[in-house]
């Protein structure tokens, strides 16, 4: 939709008004052309009176079905676990023409549970997205309205959703500030497993690791810790439901590229046992390549 004298949803709905959630009510308050109602929903009641105390909505709903009754897009912002699940509350009830979307970091096993709705409810456009944008804090004070700025949101639409759902979602997204590119779900799964699955499965276990080492020791790591381990415990503050959601839903992707990584690992740890200085040094500027292209490319 071009013409912004017309909001490009008149109601938008966002189901679970945590990081990301209430990241996009902020944008959508501070950016009216996004949509001209915002409603969220919450089924934590001190949730909702957070939202409500921040300003963030124009209307605070109790249920999913009554949140999405009315509205032109719904997005879901729950664990990748429970997206179906509240699908499944919503999509009776959506009007005919309306766009579902959701914002979970795992596809494949989303698409898969979504099928039957699919198949039960045609009328409704469904346009999985997936922001790569975040940080470790949760809930709906953690959300700012710059979050997606110059991130890529990830689209993973299924085979024959229509074209205009698909260029609204697009919309939406270059008006949170974000770069759009459309994926296969497997693509988006395989991808997301090496650049943001496995750094958490890693930092999850070094922080597990330092923990476990004796009471002296482990005090003195927590006192002079570097900025390589505050990197790492930065990273382990994520949301437990969250990640424990998303490692379960991307299995096998994941495992994989813990598998890679692992051989790496051994590469390495052979080649400082050997003295090999060649590999050592290659390994290093390998890595200081990749980060001098995630700071040309503005994701640092």
């Amino acid at each position: 939709m071009t013409d912004q004298t017309v909001p490009l949803f008149d109601t938008l709905v966002i189901i679970g008004p945590g990081l990301i959630g209430s990241s996009i009510l902020r944008r959508g308050m501070d950016d009216r052309r996004i949509a001209r109602r915002l409603v969220a929903c919450d089924i934590s009641p001190e949730v909702r009176a957070r939202v409500a105390e921040l300003g963030i909505a124009d209307v605070v709903e109790t249920d999913p079905a009554t949140a999405a009754r009315d509205a032109d897009c719904v997005i879901i912002c729950v664990p990748v676990g429970a997206i179906a699940m509240v699908a499944a509350q919503v999509m009776p009830v959506m009007k005919k023409g309306a766009i579902l979307s959701e914002v979970g970091s795992v596809k494949v096993t989303v698409m898969e549970a979504m099928q039957p709705l699919l198949a039960r409810y045609p009328d409704i456009a469904f346009v999985p997205a997936h922001p790569m944008a975040g940080t470790e804090f949760s809930g709906p004070d953690a959300g700012f309205a710059t979050l997606f700025e110059d991130r890529w949101c990830l689209l993973t639409p299924p085979e024959h959703t229509p074209e205009p759902a698909i260029t609204r979602i697009t919309a939406l997204w270059k008006m949170m500030g974000a770069r759009v590119r459309c994926m296969s779900v497997d693509h988006h799964d395989r991808v997301c497993a090496i650049v943001s699955h496995l750094p958490h499965l890693l930092a999850f276990t070094i922080c597990g690791t330092a923990d476990d080492l004796a009471d002296e020791t482990r005090s003195e790591v927590l006192d002079f810790a570097a900025s390589g381990f505050r990197d790492f415990t930065r990273i382990a503050a994520s949301d437990p439901t969250m990640w424990r959601d998303i490692f379960l839903n991307n299995r096998e992707a994941l495992l994989d590229m813990l598998d890679r990584f692992i051989a790496d690992a051994q590469e390495m740890g052979n080649a400082i046992r050997t003295g090999n200085e060649d590999v050592i040094v290659s390994r290093i500027q390998r890595g200081r390549a990749i980060r001098r292209s995630l700071i040309e490319n503005r994701q640092a």
